[in-house]
């Protein structure tokens, strides 16, 4: 497991994603809502790292509002190497401002991030399983078009560390 920084959505784009999540294991592929004990909530991460102390995240963004209420348009699905599917928002101009200013932020106070959050590298997504069979992925796309397009709201944001059971709302 990884630490992230993470952004919440809204009441209705968060219950979609989880019906999503629900039609996805109908058709035998493992969703998001397997992990953690059913804890895990719909996010777009904007760093990720092996560890992240939340006392040190917490000051590299002082007088930073992380969960700045950007309007996400989710249009498309997507899927990266080694059978992880997700949903991307639009990457619009105040989506990526924002992930850099936060990047930023944490670089400059000795934050260790992953490399392909890095801006200009960063694709915005919320993933929605890890580990789609070969077999599965066709089907898995089709259920995720299925909901698109889905207009989120970002409503909260938190450094969270599921392997050392850490959650920290940030402003």
């Amino acid at each position: 497991m990884v630490a992230a920084l993470e952004l919440y959505l809204d009441t209705d784009a968060t219950r979609r994603i989880r019906v999503l999540w629900d039609a996805l294991e109908s058709e035998g592929v493992q969703s998001m809502r397997s992990l953690l004990d059913r804890r895990h909530r719909p996010h777009v991460s904007l760093a990720v790292a092996p560890r992240l102390d939340p006392d040190q995240v917490a000051d590299a963004l002082a007088g930073t509002t992380v969960a700045v209420p950007l309007r996400l348009s989710f249009q498309h699905a997507g899927q990266f190497v080694g059978r992880v599917l997700w949903l991307g928002p639009s990457p619009t101009a105040d989506l990526l401002a924002h992930q850099a200013l936060v990047h930023d932020r944490l670089a400059a106070a000795g934050v260790g991030l992953a490399e392909h959050y890095r801006p200009g590298r960063w694709v915005p997504h919320c993933t929605l399983s890890m580990r789609v069979p070969n077999a599965l992925m066709a089907a898995a796309v089709r259920r995720c078009l299925e909901v698109l397009p889905l207009e989120a709201t970002v409503v909260g944001a938190a450094v969270t560390d599921h392997a050392r059971d850490i959650c920290r709302p940030l402003p």
